[in-house]
This record gives C-alpha cells, sequence and structure tokens, in this order.
C-alpha cells in the first residue's frame, strides 16, 4: 500500500493542497523525519486565505519543499543506503533513492469543471479565459495560452493573402515578392505587438515588476556548503570554471556530434529520394507517384524521433551541467534543444533551396514534412490523450461502482488522490513553445515558396487550443504553477527566426529564373540588388522593432506611479522613525 503526506501549508482546517506519495517500503522512521523536516518553523507556509490563490499557495509550498536541504544528517533515517550530505536537497535525494515516488498539487474538482466549460466544452468564436486559466494554473501557462492564442489570431492574415497564391498556383516567383516581404514586415510587428500585449497581461497578474535579482538556487543544484555573500545564508557553492569546462569541452563537442549524425541521416534522405524519383521517371505509374512522397514521410518521422531522443540527451548534460539558478538552466537547455532541431527539421530545405536548387522538390518537402508533422503531434496530443482518458474514466467508474456511490455524491479524498497520482504529470511548457517555434519557422523560412503553410498552421492551432485545454483539465496532474513576466528566451527564438527568414526569402526570390531575366547579363548586380533588399528589409524589422515599445505607454506610467508611490511611503516611513526616535531621545 503506498504511503501519500498531503501538505496544506500550515493552515488549521486540513484542506489538502500538495500530495507526496512515498514507496511502499519506506521506513517510519524515515516519514517521521520528513514530516519533522516539513514542520521545521523556518519552513513554514503560513495559511494563504483568500489573499494567495490556490496555485499561489501550492507554488510556495513546493519552494518550501525544494528548498529543504541536508544539514548534520548522514543519511535518511531508516534507508542507510540514502546518503546524505550538507547542503543537497532533501527531495531530489528521496526521488533519486525512490523513496518518494512523485508530488503533485491537487485538482479543485469544482473550480476545474467551471474553467472546462468555460475554456473548451463551448465551441464558440470567443477568446480563450486567459485569466481564469492563470488564477487555476499560474502566470506560466496563461502566458502560453494566451500565445498561442494571440500566435493563431495574428497568422490569419497571413493565411488570407497566401491562399490565392496557393489556389491560383502561380510559378512566376517575381509575384511572390510582395507576399513575401508583406510576411517579413507581418512577422516583425505581430512579435513586437506580442511584447505589449504580454506586458499587459503581466501587468494585470501582478509579475511584470517582478525581480529576478536574488533568485533561489534551483533544487537540482549541488556543491560545497557555504555562504552567500549577498544574502548571508547558507547555500552551496560550485566553481564557475568547472562548469565552463563541463560546458565547453563535453556539451558543445556532444552537439556537434549530433548535428553530424543528423546530416549524415539527411544524406540518406537524399539517395532515398533521388532513388524514388529516378524509378517514377522509369515507370511513370500512380505507384510510383505515391512512392515519390513515401522517402519525405519516413524522414519526417525520423527527424521527430531524433528531436524525442536528443530531447532526454540534453535535459541529462544540462543537468550535468549543474547551473545554480533555474533560468540559466533554462537557457542553456532551450538552446541546446534549438540548434539541434532547426538544423534537423529545417537543414533539408536548405539544402534543396541553396545547393540544389529545386523549388518543385523544395515546395513538396516542405508540404510533406509539414503535414507530416502536424498529423504526428495531433495523434501524439489529442488522439492519445483522449483514449487514455476514456481508459482512466473506466478504471474511475469502476472504482466508484465498487464504493457504491451513489448519483453526484463526491469521492473520499483517498479515492480522489489516488486516482490523480494514477494520472499524466504534464512536463511543462516547453514542448509546446519548442512546436510553435518549429511551426513558425515553416511559415516564415521559405514563405515564398509554399504559401499554403500559413493556412494549414492556422487550422492545426485552433485544434491545439481544445486538445491542450482538454489534456490540461483531465489528463494531466495539475502542474504547479510556474510565476512568469513574459516567455522568456522563446521571444528571443522567435525574434532570431524571423530575422534568418529575411535572408532566405530575399535568397530564394533573386534565385528564381523570373528574377534572374532581370539581369540577363550580370549575376553580379543580381546579387547587389537581392543583398540591398534584404538590408533594406532588415532595417525596416530594427526600426519597426524600435519604434514599438515593449511596454504599452498606458503601463509605463502606472508603473512609474507606484515605484513614485513607494518611495513616498517610504520616506514618510523614515521621517516618523526619526521623530519618535527624537521624542525617546
Amino acid at each position: 500500500k503506498k504511503k501519500t503526506l498531503t501538505d496544506d501549508g500550515g493552515g488549521s482546517a486540513f484542506a489538502p493542497l500538495v500530495v507526496l506519495e512515498l514507496a511502499p517500503d519506506t521506513k517510519e522512521e524515515a516519514v517521521a523525519w520528513l514530516l519533522s523536516r516539513i514542520r521545521d518553523p523556518q519552513h513554514s507556509g503560513g495559511d494563504g486565505d483568500d489573499f494567495l490563490s490556490m496555485a499561489e499557495c501550492q507554488y510556495i509550498i513546493k519552494h518550501e519543499l525544494d528548498t529543504l536541504r541536508a544539514k548534520e544528517e548522514t543519511h535518511v533515517p531508516g534507508h542507510s543506503q540514502a546518503k546524505l550530505y550538507p547542503g543537497k536537497s532533501i527531495v531530489r535525494r528521496l526521488q533519486s533513492k525512490g523513496i518518494l515516488v512523485q508530488m503533485f498539487p491537487l485538482h479543485e474538482k469544482e473550480e476545474l469543471k467551471r474553467l472546462s466549460f468555460s475554456w473548451y466544452k463551448k465551441v464558440k468564436l470567443a477568446f480563450q479565459p486567459l485569466d481564469d486559466i492563470r488564477h487555476y494554473y499560474g502566470e506560466g501557462l496563461g502566458l502560453y495560452f494566451g500565445f498561442l492564442e494571440y500566435f493563431t489570431l495574428a497568422l490569419v492574415p497571413m493565411a488570407l493573402v497566401g491562399l490565392p497564391y496557393y489556389l491560383f498556383d502561380w510559378e512566376d516567383y517575381d509575384k511572390y515578392v510582395v507576399f513575401a516581404a508583406f510576411n517579413l514586415v507581418w512577422c516583425t510587428i505581430i512579435l513586437e505587438l506580442w511584447k505589449q500585449f504580454s506586458a499587459s497581461l503581466a501587468f494585470r497578474w501582478g509579475t511584470l515588476s517582478r525581480k529576478r535579482a536574488f533568485e533561489e538556487p534551483r533544487p537540482g543544484f549541488h556543491g560545497v556548503l557555504g555562504f552567500n555573500p549577498v544574502t548571508g545564508r547558507e547555500e552551496p557553492v560550485y566553481p564557475a570554471a568547472k562548469r565552463h569546462v563541463r560546458i565547453y569541452l563535453v556539451s558543445v563537442p556532444f552537439v556537434l556530434l549530433c548535428l553530424y549524425l543528423s546530416l549524415h541521416v539527411m544524406m540518406i534522405y537524399f539517395q532515398m529520394e533521388g532513388w524514388a524519383l529516378t524509378l517514377h521517371d522509369q515507370d511513370p505509374t500512380f505507384w510510383t507517384g505515391v512512392l515519390v512522397f513515401v522517402p519525405s514521410v519516413i524522414y519526417a518521422v525520423v527527424i521527430e524521433i531524433m528531436n524525442l531522443i536528443y530531447r532526454y540527451a540534453a535535459e541529462f548534460l544540462t543537468e550535468w551541467e549543474n547551473h545554480r539558478l533555474e533560468s540559466s538552466y533554462q537557457n542553456h537547455l532551450v538552446l541546446k534543444v534549438l540548434v539541434f532541431n532547426f538544423f534537423n527539421c529545417f537543414a533539408s530545405l536548405f539544402y534543396i533551396a541553396f545547393v540544389m536548387q529545386d523549388m518543385v522538390l523544395l515546395r513538396q518537402s516542405l508540404a510533406t514534412l509539414l503535414i507530416t508533422s502536424q498529423i504526428l503531434n495531433q495523434v501524439m496530443e489529442a488522439f492519445l490523450p483522449y483514449w487514455l482518458q476514456r481508459r482512466r474514466n473506466k478504471k474511475m467508474i469502476r472504482r466508484v461502482q465498487k464504493r457504491r456511490t451513489l448519483g453526484e455524491q463526491e469521492l473520499p479524498l483517498e479515492e480522489q488522490v489516488r486516482l490523480e497520482a494514477d494520472m499524466s504529470t504534464y512536463l511543462g511548457t516547453f514542448d509546446d513553445y519548442l512546436e510553435l517555434f518549429l511551426l513558425f519557422g515553416y511559415v516564415s523560412l521559405f514563405s515564398c515558396v509554399y504559401p499554403l503553410a500559413a493556412v494549414l498552421v492556422v487550422l492545426n492551432n485552433v485544434t491545439e487550443v481544445y486538445s491542450d485545454a482538454f489534456k490540461m483539465c483531465h489528463v494531466f496532474k495539475r502542474p504547479f504553477s510556474d510565476p512568469a513576466a513574459n516567455i522568456g528566451v522563446w521571444q528571443l527564438a522567435f525574434e532570431a527566426m524571423s530575422v534568418i527568414a529575411v535572408v532566405t526569402n530575399c535568397a530564394l526570390i533573386g534565385m528564381s529564373p523570373q528574377v534572374k531575366a532581370y539581369f540577363p547579363e550580370s549575376d553580379t548586380q543580381l546579387i547587389l540588388w537581392t543583398v540591398a533588399i534584404e538590408h533594406f528589409l532588415l532595417a525596416v524589422k530594427f526600426i519597426l522593432t524600435f519604434l514599438i515599445p515593449d511596454v504599452p505607454k498606458h503601463i509605463r506610467i502606472k508603473l512609474a506611479r507606484l515605484e513614485f508611490e513607494s518611495l513616498e511611503a517610504l520616506k514618510r516611513k523614515v521621517k516618523a522613525d526619526s521623530s519618535s526616535c527624537w521624542t525617546t531621545c
């Protein structure tokens, strides 16, 4: 029988917020010791009452549990094999030794029902209830769903403009100049306007001015116990030189090796593609015509598998690098994953475009990769979760019948905990942002070749909103909230993609036969004109970035007023303290 601890944050009435599931063979002395450390006065969570949302209370409890570090203990009581060292995270040690199975916050059934109804159960043309999502799941998920909605709506003009190009099947690439220029400028505008929308959400939710200057060490960070010169607290210390050695002598060579392997797989794909095309040219039948698309489909599936395997390797390496702050850990992980995924997904398209210079094959490969990846994502993110939920519903019905609960009578707390413990664990917004990043690449990098890409991405994102909402409400355990003021390093990733898109689209249009016909005598003039237009578009992008402020003016005024009022209040307090001091003296 599994042992379960529930932590209610120290309130007098027992209202469980967070569950810690221990292994069945956990010793009683270990349970007693863990409870005593959780109840230590310096780690008291307090009662949030109505001031804090449930998600915020659960985040505070998780923070306190993550900051539990070993002191004089040499091992976990009753488990001599689970060694403890001063400064090491207790929760991480219990998890690595299999004593702590999992830790998760509980769902609130009534609030979840209301959120589900307003979020996805009513099929309607309306915005998502972002404030309700933020209140239940925290700012991190609120910003993700806000970005998903914004990104989908922002692509609609690109889809509407690109649809006629696809339907009329214009082959004159000089006609795509206006379309490509519109897409490139529009990508800049939507990314800059997203900063404003994001700042408005963060201001409304109270996280816009959140300081990260004194960010706590991440739970997985380890080192010799020392003192932080800024805070004066005891915390692990790890030499930066050791971390740099691990990054530059192990992680970087590993990433380069993976890129080489990806390049090797890509060349195998081109050999298969050449074989299929040769077969079709020799015997042009229906089946050989179908066979032409098979290498691209196989390559798209292989890309997804390689991305998944590399993701686990990147997480292991970034954890091994032992970054002190969570923000630093996320930045290094995102950089590793983005470099490989970008190369793995788009290298073949760049090769076709700029080495083979085959625009027909480029359009065919882009369409095949995009459609295949979307089908795989829909299977993994929509149909599979739905199937898992049906299985879980059958299990719940059997348990309810066994308990003989009638009608709408609620399950006992213990049964609710057991049911939620069996639910899948949500691994964060990383994969969700990565998927949007790659879709943005398919839309922007080669927009002048396949204008239908924006239409397909819009349709994909509409179903993504509903499938993600369903999964969050019924498939996954409730995740711990993640206080956030913006989408972090992903903003830089999308902006970098938009800059690369300017270069690729200008080069593709410059290479087209129709544009080359304008410069029959000199290739040098063509290159100079292409580079000049590219620099002009980049200049327009940077001018727009400068002209559109990151934070709306009315919010800047409110922030300045809040800062002014805080300084005035501090002055009054100092003046009152000095007056009382003179009076007593």
